[in-house]
């Protein structure tokens, strides 16, 4: 790991607002800025939400064109209508209500809406030329932090594989983050996307390239997650767990720019391409697996995650870090999540094409704090088979 304080870049929305209330924050702000035809990508729940919004926007005179297509993990070809869909709209703003995918979406069509090329030109990092349309991100889950990330992911279904595009021009002009809009979520979906944001915060603090200015976002979104999750999907109305639960998930999307995730998400990928398993579902059946495969190569710092999760063990690091992964099964289990991957209707066949896909993410993979080869990828898979 690197022990001095090298270089970093930070990239952030232009304005952020965080707390209750903000979705009034954001319509008041998008009806000063004069923008007449505004491409709203949202999900059905939120509609009667929205209603109140819609109405305002309308009345103000300004042109809407809603979308809920966006319901799982998004595909380039899911993309691509939807781009054409605000071509033909002729949008002159969009905007995103809704969950990582919804977000995701929403960011490229912003991005691309004017470039008049083939999207899987900008697979990978820094390959967007521009954006020159408004765009704005307001999250509905507590998990992938895409309204404060620079990323955004989706599956290509040519060769069956997730692929990323990274960019500057993917921050929104403005995030809001409002925590009632998660008010709706089902538990099992808060549960999943709690662990999907406290696997972002925890595999950029343990990470070949960590820093310590990501550390601080990465050990207070580690901490508030660990404590307020269980109480978020036990008690969907609570506003303090669910405040602390989206205010750790932001902390987790201002960790990925600048430093990133590694085995745990580069693995659970053929889960997701594969298997169609919601990602937060499969970064939650992987993480103490591979906790318990790196946890010597980065003891002091699994240590403090094992902390944050309630453990009292004394002793050495490596004592108190194997213990952390003891309290992430059981925590998983607490939060009603499979740790198996046979509970999902994976099988011991899957496993060799898995690794297979699972090793092509180098991108990620080159963060790990332990080298992952093949074989220490299938014997993953093994174990949490």
């Amino acid at each position: 790991m690197i022990e001095s304080i090298s270089k970093i870049s930070f990239t952030n929305p232009k304005q952020l607002v965080f707390g209750a209330g903000s979705l009034m924050d954001f319509q008041n702000e998008y009806l000063k800025k004069g923008k007449k035809r505004l491409f709203l990508l949202t999900i059905e729940p939120l509609l009667e939400q929205l209603s109140e919004l819609k109405q305002n926007f309308s009345t103000a005179g300004i042109n809407i064109q809603l979308d809920t297509s966006i319901v799982g993990e998004p595909t380039f070809k899911e993309f691509e209508v939807l781009l054409e869909k605000a071509r033909e709209f002729q949008a002159d703003s969009v905007v995103a209500i809704g969950g990582g995918s919804v977000m995701d979406v929403a960011k490229l069509v912003a991005a691309m809406i004017d470039i008049d090329a083939p999207v899987r030109e900008f697979v990978g990092k820094g390959l967007l030329p521009s954006r020159n349309t408004y765009l704005a991100c307001l999250p509905s889950t507590a998990g992938t932090g895409s309204e404060v990330s620079p990323n955004a992911i989706f599956l290509d279904e040519i060769d069956n594989a997730k692929k990323g595009v990274i960019s500057p021009f993917l921050m929104p002009d403005e995030s809001y983050i409002d925590p009632q809009l998660t008010y709706g979520v089902p538990s099992q979906i808060t549960a999943a996307t709690g662990i999907d944001a406290f696997t972002h915060c925890m595999e950029a603090y343990v990470n070949n390239f960590a820093h310590p200015m990501v550390d601080l976002y990465a050990l207070e979104g580690i901490k508030r997650i660990a404590k307020h999750l269980k109480t978020a999907v036990d008690e969907p109305l609570n506003s303090d767990a669910k405040a602390a639960l989206a205010l750790g998930s932001m902390y987790g999307g201002m960790c990925l720019g600048p430093v990133n995730t590694a085995a745990i998400h580069a693995l659970s990928y053929p889960l997701g391409s594969t298997f169609k398993i919601p990602h937060g579902l499969s970064n939650a059946l992987l993480m103490p697996y591979i906790v318990d495969f790196n946890k010597e190569y980065a003891t002091a710092k699994y240590a403090d995650i094992a902390r944050a999760l309630g453990s009292t063990v004394e002793g050495n690091n490596l004592a108190v870090a194997s213990d952390g992964v003891r309290l992430m099964f059981q925590w998983c289990e607490e939060l009603g999540l499979p740790t198996k991957l046979s509970k999902v209707g994976i099988g011991e066949g899957d496993l060799e094409n898995m690794a297979l896909e699972g090793i092509k993410v180098q991108r990620l993979l080159q963060n790990n704090v332990r080298k992952v080869t093949f074989e220490d990828a299938f014997e993953i898979y093994t174990k949490a088979l």
